[in-house]
């Protein structure tokens, strides 16, 4: 059974009914205990950095993805949840993030676009993978999904799964072991996403 941290950061709802419409159970949990009982978590997101990160400190839920991870569940986190994988986040101030992978959260900076682009990034682009992994199984190198956010990851290249262009090219997906990451939304990117989703689930 797939583990979604519920911790009233949004996008909960259109995950769940994702992996239902794969045949997949997934439970929400709240208590950070909980998640010793699965092998697979989900964290998703969507919002500002600061505040989610302050509810996920409230009842230990942090450290708990902290020993997750370290003891090698499969962890995916979506838009916000992939952003918190990281250091810090320059979002309405300077925030401590979960420091799971080495990197930080920057706004869009306009100033390096090639041409005028609405702030949030909003909308379907092309997501092209820089890597091999298990969850682009059956997909080709370049593809699209949905994006929704006006801060990015800024990390390694060695952590970068793949890449998109807005303005300039930044990281939109990661992976680090039995740790990856998406800024775009997979529940909301049609076959694509529920590729990615059910590969996954198949780890």
């Amino acid at each position: 059974m797939i583990a979604i941290i519920d911790y009233g950061a949004g996008n909960i709802k259109s995950v769940i009914n994702a992996f239902k419409f794969l045949g997949h159970e997934c439970v929400l949990l709240s208590e950070p205990g909980s998640l010793k009982e699965h092998s697979h978590i989900v964290l998703p997101g969507v919002g500002a950095f600061g505040e989610a990160m302050k509810k996920l400190k409230f009842n230990g839920m942090d450290e708990a993805i902290k020993e997750a991870v370290k003891s090698g569940k499969a962890f995916i986190g979506i838009c916000l949840g992939m952003q918190l994988l990281f250091e810090k986040s320059f979002e309405f101030g300077e925030h401590e993030g979960l420091s799971l992978l080495p990197g930080e959260v920057v706004k869009f900076d306009e100033a390096k676009f090639d041409r005028p682009l609405k702030i949030p990034h909003v909308g379907w682009n092309t997501l092209e993978f820089k890597q091999n992994s298990p969850l682009r199984s059956g997909l080709k190198e370049l593809e699209y999904l949905y994006f929704v956010h006006s801060y990015h990851v800024v990390c390694d290249d060695k952590f970068a799964l793949a890449k998109t262009t807005y303005g300039y090219e930044f990281t939109s997906a990661v992976q680090h072991e039995n740790l990856f990451g998406f800024q775009p939304h997979p529940e909301k990117s049609h076959e694509v996403g529920l590729k990615i989703l059910e590969n996954f689930a198949r780890l």
